[in-house]
């Protein structure tokens, strides 16, 4: 038994005074030790955070003890230690941003609910179509055999995409699924609004999915996205398929890092090597940025950037070649 573990979970609930319940619930987790991520709004509340043992355990009694969170359910991951390095607890206006002039209230009305051996049957259906509800990086490192790939950046986007994209989705059952399900929630109630009527969302979201003992994650390809310092987390017991390519190389390829110029973070999959090689930098404009973050760990001069652009610059115009 490991020694740390990480708790995800989220409860839609009506919270008549989200603001000061910000305020207490930060000085609690504080109090216990805990470092995490939390939002809470009118809406409810949307968490993970990390702890040892007894600190995990002493949290979920405690959110067990209120009427409000008494049922909410606890996705439980051992860890070898904390996943967060600070403990952050913030008001918002939705758990989950989805910018809708005319707001879903996931508790009138949510898609379908599907276990995940459900979930798993009729993603085989022929009549089926399954969407990402996640963003285009957390797609790229892992996701279910043929979903259908949103190219969205953030979440907000969705509804967008969808309208664009409404063709494909036309007298199809449609399965949505996401990290913990929070998403799920809004989005499949946003579907059906939109009027589409057969709609249904992985109960749990793809970490459920991936610990259950019947589905044992199968047709889970890669790694999960996880918004901690682990980055990834697996899925599929059964077989592990490498689904991420390198952003220089195109070569298979599971590590995320974030582009040095802080300016346009970018998040590429890549490996250590290419890191090094292509100075951590998705772009020639992001290499010579004044600001990166690259530039500035290692010491190097002007000159020295200077010969190491000209140096990728010759990899790059070799690479069309071949």
């Amino acid at each position: 038994m490991s020694e740390y573990r990480v708790l995800l979970y989220y409860k839609y609930v009506p919270i008549e005074n989200p603001e000061e319940l910000t305020k207490e619930h930060l000085a609690f987790c504080k109090e216990l030790g805990l470092l995490g991520r939390i939002l809470i709004s009118h809406e409810g509340i949307n968490g993970t955070v990390s702890g040892t043992v007894e600190q995990t355990d002493k949290y979920i009694e405690a959110m067990r003890q209120d009427p409000r969170f008494s049922d909410t359910i606890f996705k439980i991951d051992e860890a070898d230690g904390h996943a967060f390095k600070k403990m952050h607890v913030r008001h918002k206006k939705e758990l989950v941003n989805l910018s809708l002039e005319d707001d879903v209230d996931p508790l009138k009305l949510t898609g379908k609910h599907l276990k995940p051996a459900e979930f798993y049957e009729k993603m085989q259906d022929p009549d089926t179509i399954v969407i990402d509800a996640r963003n285009d990086y957390e797609y790229d490192l892992g996701h279910f055999r043929g979903a259908i790939k949103p190219e969205i950046e953030t979440f907000r986007e969705l509804p967008q995409w969808i309208k664009e994209n409404k063709d494909i989705l036309e007298g199809k059952k449609i399965l949505t699924y996401c990290t913990g399900g929070v998403r799920c929630e809004k989005f499949s109630g946003w579907l059906m609004k939109e009027g589409f009527e057969d709609v249904s969302q992985l109960d749990g979201g793809i970490v459920t999915y991936g610990k259950d003992p019947e589905v044992q994650g199968e047709l889970w390809d890669g790694q999960c996205y996880v918004f901690d310092q682990r980055i990834s987390v697996p899925v599929n017991q059964k077989e592990h398929v490498i689904v991420g390519r390198d952003f220089f190389t195109g070569e298979p390829c599971e590590r995320y890092v974030n582009c040095a110029n802080p300016e346009c973070n970018r998040k590429m999959l890549c490996s250590e090597e290419n890191e090094e090689k292509y100075m951590r930098s998705c772009s020639h404009e992001c290499r010579t940025h004044p600001r990166n973050f690259y530039v500035k760990q290692h010491g190097l001069t002007q000159e020295q950037v200077e010969a190491r652009v000209k140096e990728i610059a010759q990899w790059e115009e070799e690479s069309k070649v071949m």
